[in-house]
């Protein structure tokens, strides 16, 4: 075994077709997505080729720039949640009565798809029948607000269920990680006369550091390709008040036909991502050090 697996040839081998697929399903059509950002496009006759105009004119796109300002919005608090996942996952993972039914709770949103969350949260917040403004007006608030359909809410209205959907999992994340500490160092510092508050900030964040970088570039990246429940919830409305960068990649290239100037947004989305993961990951390289005192 070790003189086939010494051979590069049948190294070259066994790597081929899974180098062939990533390609196909990811390489390819990223090259495709950006040349087709080249040329003026319907999705079914014949290109023309107009060089940069697309993204020169993307560059000076209102729209653009207001969907770009919501998935920014959309990150900006995907990255703030990870806090509360974080702190939930490090009271679950102490010895807490319950602390198992609990970690079954939060995982229920991880089990249901994006449109029947999407349909749940379109019920609560109905302006007339729904729960939300019900409780709203048996604590003495009347009128409440048509939360979906006021332009100065409903993105943060979409927040909310975005941010329900995804707890279990970075909470599940952070509590694989912190229950993967070894035990004999929390002990360690207990005897060293270590506070909880030292422990948790000394110790465990340290130790979980490489996880808490991952979670951020997933949180934000994820944030900023956002489309399913909010394409479901509001399609981008009203008025354009919560479309994000992928909403409006695909109103530009399946409803307006503009496959050309859709396709230029998909690839700068692409690189934005890019970038994003770049800066994150730049400005989170820190030396891996454990200290409580």
């Amino acid at each position: 075994m070790d003189k086939v697996m010494s051979n590069k040839k049948v190294i070259a081998l066994y790597v081929l077709p899974a180098l062939l697929v990533i390609m196909a399903i990811v390489y390819i059509p990223i090259v495709l997505t950006a040349y087709y950002g080249l040329n003026e496009w319907n999705g079914i006759g014949a290109m023309t080729f107009i060089g940069l105009d697309n993204y020169q004119a993307l560059l000076s796109d209102g729209k653009f720039w207001d969907s770009a300002w919501h998935s920014l919005l959309l990150a900006v608090f995907s990255a703030l949640s990870l806090i509360v996942y974080l702190a939930v996952a490090m009271v679950l993972s102490s010895k807490i009565k319950g602390a198992g039914l609990f970690r079954k709770i939060y995982l229920i949103p991880m089990l249901l798809s994006s449109v029947a969350i999407a349909q749940l949260w379109l019920r609560m917040y109905h302006p007339t029948n729904g729960i939300v403004n019900s409780f709203l007006e048996s604590i003495g608030i009347t009128n409440p607000p048509a939360w979906l359909a006021e332009p100065s809410l409903v993105l943060y209205a979409l927040f909310i269920p975005i941010l329900w959907q995804y707890a279990g999992f970075y909470i599940l994340i952070y509590y694989a990680a912190l229950k993967n500490i070894p035990a004999s160092l929390v002990e360690a510092a207990k005897i060293d006369g270590a506070t909880s508050l030292q422990i948790a900030f000394r110790i465990k964040l340290p130790l979980i550091m490489e996880v808490i970088k991952v979670t951020i570039v997933l949180a934000v990246v994820g944030s900023l390709k956002y489309f399913d429940l909010i394409f479901v919830m509001t399609d981008g409305g009203p008025n354009g008040a919560s479309e994000v960068m992928a909403s409006y990649m695909y109103h530009t290239a399946f409803r307006a036909y503009d496959f050309g100037y859709g396709s230029a947004i998909g690839f700068f989305l692409l690189v934005i991502c890019l970038l994003v993961t770049w800066v994150i990951r730049k400005l989170t390289a820190t030396k891996d050090t454990i200290q409580y005192s």
